[in-house]
């Protein structure tokens, strides 16, 4: 008999994909989520409401689980406060093991400031007591189209650096097998990459010929960056995880290129022309 396993963020599109894996293969599923009426309808699951905040109704949703996914929390500026209390009740209703989907190069210091709070959780986990499995993923391949504006331009200062960015289906069959058996992953940090690092030179050529359209890449400064993100009118520290997406590729963080998925998945990872060559076929 398989054990249950918790899910979180399976009304999103990792943590949905999964979920959806691990029906395929008959693993009963507890889904953490912050709307009921958003909950996949899988077999042999269950939805919970079970916000990362209220340690209370986590506790009590990951009561009798073993093995919990924590997909990160949405970007607030209390997303860490958010994290620390979803351990802690993890931690309460006597899960054993947590595998945390984390960013490639999570560190205090790192230039991408998001990946400064993947560092401070994944702190919080190893002092939890907890066995913990750490999947770094760098920047989604999927996202790249997104950075595109409407004129065709990618905008930022990511100078000529390269980023080895991973298919959130990579990312979603790494996690699923961690997950049907967690023990020989426990203190493990993987980071998920793609099989070749790009500049966003070499990225807006790959989507004018998946496309059709013509895209390009412009080389910002900072200044430039901050003052391009202006009209959007977001806070401060959104911005600042937006810019320095761009300076970490700049700085050479993110250009890694390792063989962790396909350790543990047995396959190799998607390239970014693959990627966007399957898109092209789904219409």
């Amino acid at each position: 008999m398989l054990l249950p396993v918790a899910v979180t963020g399976v009304t999103g599109q990792l943590g949905g994909r999964v979920a959806r894996r691990l029906a395929a293969v008959g693993v009963p599923q507890r889904l953490l989520v912050r709307d009921q009426a958003r909950a996949p309808r899988l077999p042999d699951s269950t939805s919970v409401l079970a916000p990362y905040h209220d340690g209370a109704a986590v506790r009590d949703a990951l009561d009798g689980i073993e093995t919990v996914l924590m997909v990160s929390a949405a970007e607030t500026p209390d997303r860490v406060q958010q994290h620390l209390t979803f351990v802690d009740a993890a931690v309460a209703a006597g899960v054993r093991h947590l595998v945390y989907i984390s960013f490639y190069g999570a560190a205090p210091d790192a230039t991408f400031t998001l990946a400064r709070d993947h560092w401070a959780t994944e702190q919080h986990i190893r002092e939890s007591g907890l066995a913990a499995t750490f999947l770094r993923d760098n920047l989604y391949a999927d996202f790249l189209p997104a950075l595109a504006g409407a004129d065709g331009v990618i905008r930022g200062p990511a100078a000529d650096g390269r980023v080895a960015a991973v298919a959130q289906d990579d990312i979603a069959d790494a996690a699923s097998i961690v997950l049907r058996d967690p023990a020989p992953h426990a203190g493990q940090t993987y980071s998920l990459t793609g099989p070749q690092a790009l500049t966003l030179a070499e990225v807006a050529a790959l989507l004018s010929e998946a496309t059709g359209r013509e895209i390009s890449y412009h080389a910002e400064t900072v200044p430039e960056a901050y003052a391009s993100r202006e009209a959007y009118g977001a806070p401060r520290w959104q911005v600042d995880a937006w810019v320095s997406t761009y300076t970490a590729i700049a700085a050479g963080e993110l250009a890694g290129v390792t063989t962790h998925v396909t350790d543990l998945t047995g396959c190799p990872a998607t390239s970014l022309e693959r990627l966007l060559s399957a898109a092209v076929r789904a219409g």
